[in-house]
């Protein structure tokens, strides 16, 4: 079985475990990169960009050499290599618990009940909850099922196209670093640095797949384009404005605004400012829409894994 085939049939049936399983409740493997992550940050840690930028390499580097020796292992298998990619991609991905999640948050809002609501959403990102109230809450549900369906599903797929297992390895290894590392705070600025620039360079193209198919896939095609190319850059995030501004568009909603993070206060400029403010209903319209974008991309990593593997064998050939 060619290695293009053993990535789709792998990818799609790991998939499909996410889909149907979701993630284990306990001995979840990117728990434990997390914990072995935080061990190393207890031996390492300095106020200082370059012992952050050792402990991003020991941890992604040692991850993605793992993995390599795992894919390694099982070379002269088909089967066994498409088990093993099917094992990763669920363990990598996370659009399941993630709408899940999600759902939580609007059942807890539909029932009337906000403080339930803001138990659950720091399950899903680090916004202050009790600076919220339900429209708050509303729309930074969907601003994080935007975000992560680029961080927990797309991105991992596409790297998993370009590097079979290692690649979905590397990917969630950088991503989850990250957010353990990668945010502004003073222990952090300098140390968790080089694990943010790596996670926006590893993000990149999964981001601007995203908001490609989020604008096919979505509602409002026009608007999620014309969201996109208006206010994408207004985000501070390279890779999270491309994927909210087309979230926005297609779901004809307005997005960003004022946020509080760890009790910092953030303007952020509105995304898609013709649309209506969130309101609960469009939490489930943009899990639909998540989960509509994974499955494309899915299809669109497959299909370009076979394209690279047609131009790197006609080029073996006319070498």
């Amino acid at each position: 079985m060619r290695a293009d085939r053993v990535f789709a049939y792998g990818a799609a049936a790991g998939l499909l475990g996410d889909l149907l399983l979701g993630d284990p409740r306990r001995g979840h493997p990117v728990a434990a990169f997390g914990r072995a992550a935080a061990s190393v940050e207890r031996a390492l840690w300095r106020d200082h960009r370059g012992w952050g930028a050792l402990h991003t390499a020991v941890c992604v580097g040692g991850a993605t050499g793992l993995a390599a020796l795992a894919r390694r292992s099982v070379r002269t298998s088909p089967a066994a290599s498409a088990a093993l990619t099917a094992a990763t991609t669920w363990a990598v991905v996370g659009g399941t618990s993630l709408g899940r999640e999600a759902r939580a948050v609007a059942g807890a809002l539909a029932a009337g009940d906000i403080e339930v609501a803001r138990e659950r959403l720091p399950h899903l990102c680090g916004r202050d909850p009790q600076a919220l109230d339900a429209d708050g809450i509303a729309r930074a549900v969907v601003e994080s099922v935007a975000e992560n369906t680029s961080d927990a599903v797309v991105g991992a797929l596409v790297w998993g196209a370009v590097g079979g297992v290692p690649g979905l390895v590397a990917f969630r290894a950088a991503n989850t670093l990250d957010a353990m590392v990668g945010h502004k705070s003073p222990r952090y600025r300098r140390y968790g640095w080089a694990s943010a620039r790596l996670d926006d360079v590893a993000g990149w193209p999964g981001a601007r797949l995203t908001a490609v198919l989020a604008a096919a896939a979505g509602g409002d095609t026009r608007g999620a384009v014309r969201a996109w190319r208006t206010d994408a850059r207004k985000h501070p995030s390279p890779n999270a404005g491309p994927v909210e501004a087309s979230f926005a568009g297609a779901l004809g909603v307005r997005l960003g605004g004022t946020l509080s993070y760890g009790g910092r206060v953030e303007h952020r400029p509105v995304l898609n400012d013709a649309g209506r403010a969130v309101h609960l209903h469009d939490i489930e319209r943009a899990v639909r829409l998540s989960r509509r974008v994974g499955w494309l991309a899915l299809g669109v990593s497959a299909a370009g894994r076979v394209l690279l593997t047609v131009l790197l064998t006609r080029k073996g050939r006319t070498a």
